[in-house]
């Protein structure tokens, strides 16, 4: 139907399984990116989806599936904190990807990787406070406490040092500009992992504000889950996955063993009638896929007492 794509959906296959794709359900996919998970969706089973980005630079891509599936797809341009707003009806399904997509880092102008020359931007939405502008106008202890805080980096406050410098000389205004600041801290070693990752990924955090999203996405899909309904959500890096891990912890039904000799005690009703544990990417994917390796899966299936249907 389409030529093989450039960007990998991860964890396809576990995805496609924690779904538990029915013939005629809704489905949302709050992270569209290139459409992986909507195409390989929509091919499984004759159903609906319905697909959210904020990113207008996927309106293309979006309208390409929109030729091919006709009714069966719809695209919404928003951000995915406002699930509950954006969707109008229940739906069978939700699954999240969260982060960056391999298409963003790929486009060099969007100046979301330090190894391709870019101004320094990161706004997934194209719109807003760009990363040169935390770059270049926060002061020492902002910018500090964002490395820190995003980008779990113990030389946050040297980087930060480092750049307040920089930038009395001359605007910081590229992403290889930046890296060459963060490198004068910490220089790069052969085999390890690039110095400058943890101070980009915690400038694209701040920039997109990606944690409190991320948190408002979650608990805005409760509302839209019919009973029996599947959220499933991939995600990458460890303040992500505290952020899912409790979310479905928080909304799940405790392990309590009860004793045969002891009156079970009443539990709060809980969204959640069951949660899984963390599903890790396969070893074949990893090796074909490089941007699987920190991938974590899990998935929630929605039973309230309250019918959604």
């Amino acid at each position: 139907m389409f030529e093989a794509q450039k960007h990998i959906p991860v964890m396809l296959s576990e995805v496609l399984d924690a779904l538990h794709l029915q013939e005629g359900g809704i489905y949302v996919d709050a992270t569209f990116g290139n459409g992986g998970y909507t195409q390989a969706i929509l091919d499984k089973a004759n159903c609906k989806v319905i697909a959210l980005d904020r990113d207008p630079s996927v309106l293309e891509r979006a309208q390409e599936l929109k030729q091919v599936y006709g009714s069966r797809f719809e695209f919404i341009q928003g951000c995915f904190s406002n699930i509950s707003s954006l969707i109008s009806c229940p739906v069978d399904g939700v699954v999240f990807d969260i982060g960056v997509s391999s298409m963003q880092i790929d486009q060099a102008e969007r100046g979301f990787s330090y190894s391709k020359e870019a101004k320094l931007d990161m706004r997934m939405s194209l719109s807003g406070l760009s990363a040169y502008d935390l770059v270049n106008t926060y002061d020492q202890n902002e910018l500090a406490d964002i490395i820190y805080t995003f980008g779990e980096e113990k030389k946050a406050r040297k980087i930060a040092q480092k750049i307040v410098l920089a930038r009395t000389q001359k605007p910081i205004e590229t992403t290889t500009e930046l890296a060459e600041i963060i490198y004068g801290v910490l220089p790069i070693k052969f085999g390890q992992t690039n110095p400058a990752t943890r101070t980009f990924q915690a400038l694209r955090i701040a920039v997109n504000n990606e944690l409190e999203e991320l948190k408002n996405g979650l608990q805005g899909a409760l509302s839209i889950l019919k009973n029996g309904a599947r959220l499933v959500v991939v995600d990458f890096h460890s303040l992500e996955d505290r952020i899912v891990k409790n979310f479905f912890k928080n909304n799940a039904p405790r392990k309590v063993h009860i004793s045969r000799y002891k009156e079970a005690e009443k539990t709060l009703d809980k969204p959640f009638s069951f949660v899984s544990d963390v599903i890790l990417p396969q070893a074949q994917e990893i090796l074909s896929n490089p941007r699987a390796h920190s991938a974590k899966l899990r998935y929630g299936i929605f039973k309230t007492g309250e019918a959604h249907d």
